[in-house]
């Protein structure tokens, strides 16, 4: 195919990870030693800032910044949650097409990159065939992440390894502290975690064990598996008898045997129309302290599971990178509407490569974890799970320090001037 001349355009959307800005750097690096590309720019929050042709010149960066993205938490261009919805919302989406043509235009933008999970894909997605559509010269590739690690058809997904690494670390420590307290009288921890209908997140802490059938957590509670609120009761009991204290790892999406999510809040929904949840945690200890009257504290995660760069898996951020890399190989070489993908070789030793795969085979397609893969009982991922799991979380990030902290890149985001009227 013939060199395409033109700009570059790189976004990031959805809920951040400890290892996107990785991915990030790898597509500018890598995007600096092809000279079809002329400059290179950065969408600020995502699609919707594309829209607002809110754009930042990357080459006014350091490339000490750039470098520094490696290893900074959070979403370094900004993030959005906005979806093109031609299903409820068709004239507002083809409007924003429109629009988003027409800023592609104004600054000939011909490389596009989408960083995201399922709603990002689908995104590039619909962007990719609508530039097919419309005959404009685009080459636009997405760029896996989600801590979730739900994206079909991926072995695992950029970020995935950074937050069991550092969930899996947080809950031995928990561990540490409820055990070192526990008495005749009994305790029982509730740590929750992120991850609304797939429980790879929660199911990564059994990396904790290590291999021990002692060590917390002594219960997983994951979204694929409807809560039996009895065998799950039955469940802690034998476990404080045995230690006398219980350490449970929840998902936020975890369901009763209704289909029910038991800490959705419905008077509160997301940027997609979920109910908010906020409460699977302080639900299951309202079960465990109502029926067993036995002492239960809660620990909510939260943000602090996705942002914890200073512990992050240096083979998560390694195979960030490497996705970023790939996909503008990939668009120079005269492909598009695809997404970088990892393939393993083997586990042990840990081997992969990347390939590449239509988006159309991954935009708003959810995996979830093989049942064949969870104990029979339900309550905990068995040893498939610790073999395809164990591999991700090797490895270190060396994050600088400045004054006894981490010391992060925050780019200088210098703008580009706007050349549209302003959105209607």
């Amino acid at each position: 195919m013939a060199e395409l001349n033109g700009n570059l355009l790189v976004a990031q959307s959805g809920g951040p990870t400890s290892v996107i800005n990785a991915s990030i750097a790898g597509v500018i690096t890598e995007a600096g030693h092809h000279e079809c590309i002329e400059e290179i720019f950065g969408g600020q929050n995502g699609i919707l800032g594309i829209l607002n042709e809110d754009l930042i010149d990357i080459n006014d960066e350091r490339s000490k910044s750039i470098e520094g993205l490696r290893n900074t938490p959070a979403a370094a261009l900004g993030t959005c949650r906005y979806k093109i919805d031609f299903n409820k919302k068709p004239e507002k989406a083809a409007k924003d097409m429109d629009r988003l043509f027409e800023v592609f235009e104004a600054h000939n933008i011909r490389y596009f990159f989408y960083a995201g999970g399922n709603d990002s894909q689908d995104t590039a997605h619909k962007i990719h065939l609508e530039a097919v559509k419309r005959g404009y010269d685009l080459r636009v590739m997405g760029v896996p992440k989600t801590i979730d690690n739900d994206l079909p058809v991926t072995d695992h997904c950029p970020g995935y390894g950074s937050v069991i690494k550092y969930n899996s670390a947080t809950v031995m420590e928990i561990g540490f502290d409820v055990g070192s307290m526990a008495t005749d009288d009994g305790s029982c921890c509730i740590v929750e975690v992120m991850g609304r209908a797939a429980g790879w997140i929660a199911a990564g802490t059994v990396l904790a064990k290590q291999g021990n059938p002692a060590n917390p957590p002594h219960i997983i509670i994951l979204p694929e598996i409807p809560l039996n609120e009895a065998a799950f009761l039955n469940r802690v009991k034998e476990v404080v008898a045995e230690h006398k204290y219980c350490v449970v790892v929840c998902g936020e999406g975890v369901k009763n045997e209704a289909g029910e999510e038991i800490g959705a809040d419905k008077t509160r929904l997301d940027a997609f129309g979920h109910a908010v949840l906020s409460g699977a945690a302080d639900a299951l200890a309202s079960i465990v302290q109502g029926k067993l009257n036995l002492k239960t504290r809660t620990v909510k995660l939260g943000y602090a599971q996705r942002a914890a760069a200073h512990y992050a898996s240096l083979t998560d951020a390694d195979e960030a990178f490497a996705c970023g890399t790939a996909a503008v190989r990939a668009a120079v070489s005269g492909k598009s509407g695809l997404m970088p993908k990892i393939v393993r070789l083997s586990s042990s030793p840990y081997r992969w490569e990347i390939q590449l795969e239509p988006l159309e085979n991954i935009a708003n397609v959810e995996h979830f974890i093989p049942r064949d893969w969870i104990s029979e009982d339900g309550f905990l991922p068995n040893e498939k799970f610790v073999e395809y799991a164990a591999p991700l979380i090797e490895g270190q990030v060396v994050v600088p320090q400045k004054n006894g902290l981490p010391s992060y890149t925050i780019l200088a985001k210098s703008p580009v001037e706007k050349k549209l009227a302003p959105r209607a």
